[in-house]
């Protein structure tokens, strides 16, 4: 399926990607002020537009992953901006690589295919914001940050007035869940990050993938608490597996996060970090036993 046509939300634009953003494509943001715009989320479906990209004056990312970032080397006359946290990630390829944490032959493919597919091109004076900082692009045009750590460190959000848009980047809302897999993501945050951003208004919600743009906050709400919902399925998946005694290598050859079916390469590593999170967690609340090194089990 091509890419949807592009969907106007006042001073916002969305850039649909191929087959509705699915990975490895995505949903792109023009905001446009008085003054300036900017294109947050630059992705793959920038690529075969390049020579009729609109003018901007920055590239604002909501994280450091290779889908976000594939559509920044087209903009190498601007500045780039990441939250803090995830901005090592775009200084060299070793720091992006650090991100997700794969091991061995692994990250040396991993290498190859964010340079490959994704262009990634590292930026070493790229400039860094915080949460609650804002982009004013004249106007009363206004792009305020949300830090929604858990997916990756730096992981943001950004409410754009007066358009009432809240982009939402990889808290996609889809039934894959949240993603929580690699080095630099966290359970926790991420469900502390979902919590903070359910009380978040406005009358549009935007996503990277899948979703693209939703209206009104509730199916907001019902496609959010759908999503979180995705966490506690896996929880209390693994603890009807560990009703036998298993290790972690078990765990994540058993599959949790994606199905048994899919060849995905980085599968084993997503499912190691991932399940080890909840595994952890289990033992800190007592519902789970280390029976043996190693092997656990769950208790009641």
């Amino acid at each position: 399926m091509d890419a949807l046509e592009d969907r106007a939300l006042g001073c916002v634009t969305v850039l649909f990607g191929a087959r509705g953003g699915k990975y490895p494509h995505g949903n792109s943001l023009l905001v446009e002020g008085a003054e300036e715009a900017l294109i947050i989320d630059p992705s793959l479906c920038l690529v075969p537009r390049r020579e009729r990209l609109p003018r901007v004056d920055r590239i604002l990312n909501s994280h450091c992953h290779e889908d976000h970032v594939a559509g920044n080397h087209l903009f190498p006359e601007v500045p780039w901006h990441l939250h803090e946290a995830d901005r090592p990630g775009v200084l060299s390829l070793e720091g992006f690589l650090d991100i997700f944490g794969y091991p061995g032959d692994l990250r040396q493919q991993w290498a190859r295919t964010v340079m490959e597919q994704f262009h990634f091109q590292p930026r070493p004076d790229a400039r860094a914001f915080r949460d609650g900082d804002v982009f004013d692009l004249g106007g009363g045009v206004r792009v305020e940050v949300v830090h929604t750590p858990g997916h990756t460190r730096g992981h943001c959000a950004f409410q754009v007035e007066p358009a009432g848009v809240l982009y939402l980047g990889d808290i996609d809302l889809s039934s894959f869940g949240p993603f929580y897999g690699d080095a630099w993501s966290d359970l926790e945050d991420f469900e502390g990050s979902l919590a903070r951003i359910r009380e978040r208004q406005a009358r549009w919600y935007a996503t990277f993938h899948h979703v693209g743009v939703l209206e009104g906050r509730g199916p907001y709400l019902e496609r959010l608490d759908r999503f979180a919902a995705v966490i506690a399925r896996r929880e209390q998946r693994l603890l009807a597996y560990l009703t036998e005694p298993h290790s972690l290598d078990e765990i994540a050859a058993h599959r949790f996060v994606y199905r048994p079916e899919d060849a995905v390469p980085i599968a084993e590593a997503v499912e190691r970090r991932s399940m080890a999170q909840h595994v952890e967690r289990l033992l800190r609340r007592g519902r789970l036993s280390e029976v043996e090194p190693g092997r656990y089990r769950a208790l009641g």
